[in-house]
């Protein structure tokens, strides 16, 4: 039996493991892992490629699987390892090409793994599960009264975790010994806002007060409606704009969702003068960085419109990231799933840790300097001072 014929036994859905290690040469790939997974009813074949601290996943159907499989072995590594549910198969390499392949029966144990493996497949835990009404999700159309998850608005179901998991993270940031008031501006129709303050103060008991301000006053009539009957006492809508929002002395968490180009930064700078522990922000169109930047060295590239854009959408979240973590913020830009599948897809996350972070090598004002922008945030920073 060759690699290609051991392949074609053994790439089936009863696959349990198939890992490949021992890395030749220089390369950068340490590891290979396949599994079998199960899209749209089809049996794919998910590869992940262990790169360093980085993981990259890619779906084969069975013929690609097999290819790209073979490749590897026979001229990246030293060994591959299958299990399933029959036997265990290793495939040996030499530095000079010889391959030994060898069986042996696969341990009951591992059969038994296998199928709890199977069913993990087709089901991801999510921190609001599937199959369980929540009120909200329900009245916004995102649910059944069963707690089936209607199929247009999986996506939205699917952010919707996403976004509480972010929150879960920083839960160790926010105090525990008072209230906790959190401010969302731009709530719109208050998915999120209202997961939140479910996520926090229904399913987790935390002392929580939730502020959603909008523009849109029929938006916010609506939510407030939803609020009182669900008896979610302590959230509550207005009509404002957080730039001029007095309504708090304290913030503990700021959440900004999609503040059209500068109403991110007049929600950062209020976030920073409020001193508030979390700040969530998903930015959205930075138009005016777009407008100002000029480079000699970056011209040949800037002078295509879609670079351009995409390059000034970039460094204005780089740059606001960055002057967060001069005033006191670790900060982090992290992937979010956005409903529109646009570009336009970044949480920036700051956590409070009251060490401004000013040094030569950040020094984000040269950044402004050399692309002779002058950017929002940083400007009602400097008139703080």
């Amino acid at each position: 039996m060759n690699i290609h014929e051991c392949l074609v036994e053994n790439l089936n859905e009863n696959l349990a493991s198939l890992v490949v290690s021992g890395p030749k040469g220089n390369a950068v790939v340490s590891k290979i892992k396949v599994r079998p997974v199960r899209i749209k009813s089809e049996i794919k074949f998910q590869a992940t490629e262990y790169i360093g601290t980085k993981v990259i996943h890619n779906n084969y159907d069975l013929e690609e699987a097999i290819s790209y499989l073979e490749d590897r072995i026979v001229n990246n590594f030293k060994q591959c390892q299958i299990i399933n549910s029959g036997k265990t198969t290793t495939i040996l390499v030499s530095k000079k090409g010889k391959v030994n392949i060898s069986s042996k029966k696969t341990p009951e144990k591992l059969k038994f793994e296998k199928e709890i493996n199977l069913e993990h497949n087709k089901a991801k835990k999510y921190l609001l599960p599937e199959g369980e009404a929540v009120p909200f999700l329900v009245d916004l159309g995102v649910m059944t009264t069963d707690g089936k998850v209607i199929k247009a608005k999986y996506d939205k179901f699917r952010q919707i975790n996403r976004f509480l998991e972010f929150i879960q993270d920083i839960l160790p940031a926010l105090p525990g010994d008072r209230e906790i008031t959190i401010l969302d501006f731009g709530c719109g129709k208050s998915y999120l806002t209202f997961a939140v303050y479910y996520y926090l103060r229904v399913l987790n008991d935390y002392d929580v007060k939730i502020i959603g301000l909008d523009l849109k006053e029929d938006v916010i009539d609506k939510c407030n409606r939803y609020a009182q009957k669900y008896d979610y006492d302590k959230l509550t809508f207005l009509k404002g704009d957080i730039a001029d929002y007095e309504g708090v002395s304290q913030v503990d968490m700021v959440i900004t969702l999609h503040a059209c180009d500068t109403a991110t930064d007049y929600a950062l700078f209020k976030a920073i003068k409020w001193n508030a522990s979390v700040i969530l922000s998903v930015p959205c169109c930075q138009h005016e960085l777009n407008a100002q930047i000029s480079n000699n060295i970056l011209k040949p590239v800037l002078k295509y419109g879609i670079l351009k854009e995409r390059i000034s959408a970039l460094l204005t979240d780089g740059i606001r990231a960055e002057l967060l973590e001069e005033n006191g913020y670790k900060t982090d830009i992290l992937e979010f799933i956005d409903m529109e599948h646009t570009p336009k897809n970044l949480l920036i996350r700051g956590v409070k840790t009251c060490k401004k972070h000013l040094t030569e090598e950040n020094n984000v004002h040269a950044l402004l300097n050399e692309i002779n922008v002058n950017q929002t945030l940083d400007k009602l920073l400097k008139e703080e001072l």
